[in-house]
This record gives C-alpha cells, structure tokens and sequence, in this order.
C-alpha cells in the first residue's frame, strides 16, 4: 500500500508544521513528499486542498 504524501504550497509565506514532533518549515511556493503518510503529521489551522495523495496549503485562517 501506498502511503506516500505530497504537500504543496501555494503560500506567499513559509509555512511551519509538524513531523514525528519535530517542527518542519515547508517553503513558499515548495513541494514535499512524506513516504509513511500523515500518521505523524500536525497540521497548524490554514485553509487546504485535498485531491487524493496531494495536499495544497494555502492561507491561514484567521
């Protein structure tokens, strides 16, 4: 089973979460995979896409 997840950011800022409870700073306007899926991922409250395996971050909720 694939478990691998990409993010994306479609942010004008970093955007920081949490990985196996180490802070992750996913860039502006960069994309990364996690291979084990979300089961160790925090995401802070923003507005997001999903669409199967890929997430889009977009802005922050206020």
């Amino acid at each position: 089973m694939d478990n691998k997840i990409t993010i994306r950011s479609d942010r004008k800022d970093d955007y920081v979460f949490q990985y196996k409870g180490e802070d992750v700073t996913l860039r502006a306007g960069s994309i990364l995979s996690i291979a084990d899926g979300l089961a160790e991922v925090v995401f802070p409250t923003t507005t997001m896409k999903i669409v199967k395996n890929l997430i889009v971050i977009k802005d922050s909720v206020k």
